[in-house]
């Protein structure tokens, strides 16, 4: 046995660009745990990596080095495999800032593989059982809608309705930067992992479902801050229609408006949106105590505010009861 099975990491990938926001994103799924440390590899304005099969972990430094310092995608893969003497059992995909991107899959990869590089973007593969696979990525991120985050998603969706790795499922993941150069690596639109999981595609689907309701999340409180209350209230409907089960936005939602006291009514519209989703709740006693404690700690800065909303939420069940 000429390599030992941890080096092997046979799977299926895709690295993309968004034309529209200029986002940089990568997906991928195999049959081994915690994939999401080896892919992708990305850096925000910079560019994406994908390298699998037997992977060359030098790959990556090498790759986001030159992509910083310019080089095209096609000249990064040539002096990658130009210098390792494994190239044929490499299967890697680079993909700049601008969405320019090549990908190579060595001769010694295990079949079924291959990829296909597209407008802005690339999908590779190898150890598939069926040579559709490739064609099915392609069709799947070439014709499907909503945001990077989505469409990834569904090229990996796409490639596990073809049976995707030959031995199975295991573990997947998906991340999402900004386009532009913000000199915060650490910065992330989506940075999802599923480690060991039976179903890890289905899993994924379900993190980017709740990710994606954060970043509407999100837009509600930055449009609050705004002035835009009614704006800010639609958006966090949205939110919460995206994922009824998940609370915890909900409650800052209500904390936020009710602390920032944007409208006469204010608080009283905070504590219908906190029995909205708490009533009934196993734990509704502790997320009240939170309002409190939340109060005395200062992060209710608005004097009164946590009374309020307490006494609020108390008059507004009353009212539906």
């Amino acid at each position: 046995m000429r390599f030992h099975y941890t080096e092997l990491c046979t799977t299926y990938s895709i690295v993309a660009r968004d034309p529209n926001t200029g986002y940089l994103g990568g997906a991928v799924q195999t049959h081994q745990m915690g994939v999401g440390r080896l892919i992708p590899i990305m850096v925000p304005g910079v560019g994406v990596i994908a390298s699998q099969s037997l992977v060359n972990q030098s790959y990556n430094p090498m790759a986001l080095e030159m992509l910083q310092q310019g080089i095209a995608p096609k000249d990064i893969i040539t002096a990658l495999t130009a210098s390792d003497a494994g190239a044929s059992r490499r299967q890697v995909a680079v993909l700049d800032n601008t969405g320019a991107v090549t990908a190579f899959s060595g001769d010694g990869c295990i079949r079924e593989f291959g990829h296909h590089e597209g407008d802005g973007y690339s999908v590779q593969a190898n150890m598939m059982t069926n040579t559709t696979v490739i064609d099915a990525m392609r069709d799947a991120y070439e014709n499907s809608t909503g945001d990077l985050a989505q469409r990834m998603l569904a090229t990996l969706q796409a490639a596990q309705a073809e049976d995707g790795d030959i031995r199975g499922s295991q573990s997947a993941a998906l991340k999402v930067v900004r386009g532009e150069r913000t000199g915060r690596q650490w910065e992330s639109v989506y940075d999802l992992r599923v480690d060991e999981h039976a179903t890890p595609v289905d899993e994924l689907a379900r993190l980017v479902t709740i990710r994606r309701a954060q970043l509407v999340d999100q837009d509600g409180h930055r449009l609050l801050a705004e002035g835009k209350l009614e704006q800010a209230l639609d958006t966090w409907r949205e939110a919460r229609r995206i994922t009824p089960e998940q609370v915890e936005p909900a409650f800052w939602q209500a904390v936020t408006i009710a602390d920032s006291k944007p409208s006469d009514d204010a608080v009283a519209i905070a504590a219908g949106i906190f029995n909205t989703v708490m009533t009934g709740h196993p734990r509704r006693a502790e997320w009240l105590d939170l309002i409190g404690r939340l109060g005395e700690n200062g992060l209710i800065a608005r004097d009164g505010a946590a009374d309020e909303l307490l006494s609020a939420i108390e008059e507004n069940e009353r009212g539906t009861a």
